[in-house]
């Protein structure tokens, strides 16, 4: 079948095996934590997907990682979610280290060759702030770094090598400025505690990560050259623009698992594919198009809002699609396996990220009005 096979052949090649070694456990136990996804992305390489080439890892593009995300939402959608988390911790890194002049490539280049796994505690589900903006307090202690604070749900929490954070540091001059720390998970005043409730998406573990006095060699701290109080629209503008594509990639992923299903279905040759099928493609086409615009186009305001416009139409063609499934499959499908309503509701999760299009309605009209995008 032709279906997904762009998506798989991409992961394919950007992590050889991954797709086959999923292949192999049943969703349920995918689907637990902890879930044996999260060791085969390391074992083909995942980590390094997005780290840039000069430091050992794949340098995949936009496009290429919309597909890979895809593909892996299709077969496993705790990892889809997980992995998310990770690629966005990584190119935050990417991102930030262009404004400044820490050790980031050493870092960069040990994520990827030593496949370690990078959890993120960046600021994208508190409403109102700035992707980037600090909610973890940062103290100098002598020759150390101390932070504190929490973040929940965080997913990876449990499977972690490296935290990435946020921090406001204040240097000798008395400004504060932005950097980015990042936390080995074995720190000591690191600790996870139980958060999430709910068995769809349990191997993401997205849970509580907790810091308490956790002190860091300042070499773990990649510093800017940004004020803490005027965070670039740049460093914005990328953050979000990377969440948005690689979440909606893999949360159509997950329908996608859905629809595959249903086009295999047993007397289903004969059916019209297009209720389920259109909704799930077009939506990915216009992630693809924003994915092949960050390639060559300037990262502004108006791409952004091209990525939310992909990533809302998305949620609409999931909603559509899934409901055609599940009525195409019937209800002896409902009543002999779980797999089909778990993927619908895995799916219909893309809404509840940040930001919410209820709190995007004013910003995005004020931004058709020539105003500044806000982000609420």
């Amino acid at each position: 079948m032709n279906f997904l096979h762009r998506e798989r052949a991409e992961l394919d090649t950007l992590m050889p095996g991954l797709d086959r070694a999923l292949t192999r456990y049943p969703l349920e136990v995918l689907e637990r934590t902890p879930s044996p996804a999260i060791e085969e992305f390391k074992r083909a390489g995942g980590p390094g997907l997005l780290v840039p080439a000069a430091h050992s890892g794949a340098g995949a593009s936009a496009l290429q990682a919309v597909r890979v995300q895809r593909a892996v939402g299709a077969r496993c959608p705790s990892l889809a979610v997980a992995t998310t988390m990770h690629h966005f911790s990584i190119a935050g890194l990417v991102a930030a280290a262009e404004y400044g002049g820490g050790p980031a490539g050493p870092l960069l280049a040990a994520i990827a060759t030593d496949r370690m796994l990078v959890a993120s505690a960046f600021a994208e589900g508190r409403p109102g702030q700035n992707i980037l903006t600090p909610h973890l307090t940062a103290a100098r202690r002598g020759d150390r770094i101390v932070l504190n604070g929490r973040k929940m749900p965080c997913s990876l929490s449990r499977s972690m090598d490296l935290l990435t954070a946020s921090v406001a540091l204040t240097g000798a001059d008395g400004v504060e400025r932005l950097a980015v720390a990042l936390i080995p998970a074995a720190t000591p005043g690191v600790t996870v505690r139980p958060f999430w409730g709910t068995p769809i998406l349990a191997g993401a573990e997205s849970d509580e990560v907790l810091l308490t006095d956790v002190e860091l060699h300042p070499d773990m701290v990649v510093p800017t050259d940004v004020t803490a109080d005027a965070v670039p629209d740049a460093l914005n503008v990328a953050g979000f623009l990377w969440f948005e594509v690689l979440l909606t990639a893999g949360y159509l992923g997950m329908a996608s698992a859905l629809v595959e299903r249903t086009l295999r279905r047993p007397g289903g040759g004969e059916d019209d594919p297009t209720p389920y099928l259109v909704p799930v493609e077009a939506a990915m086409l216009a992630v693809e198009a924003v994915a092949r615009a960050m390639a060559h186009e300037e990262w502004d305001e108006a791409l952004l809002v091209q990525a939310l416009t992909a990533r809302y139409a998305a949620q609409d063609a999931i909603a559509r699609a899934t409901k055609a499934c599940l009525a195409a499959l019937g209800g002896m499908a409902f009543i002999g396996s779980p797999e089909g309503s778990y993927l619908a509701s895995a799916a219909v999760g893309l809404t509840f990220h940040p930001p919410a299009r209820t709190r995007m309605a004013r910003p995005l009209r004020e931004f058709l009005d020539g105003r500044a995008l806000r982000i609420g």
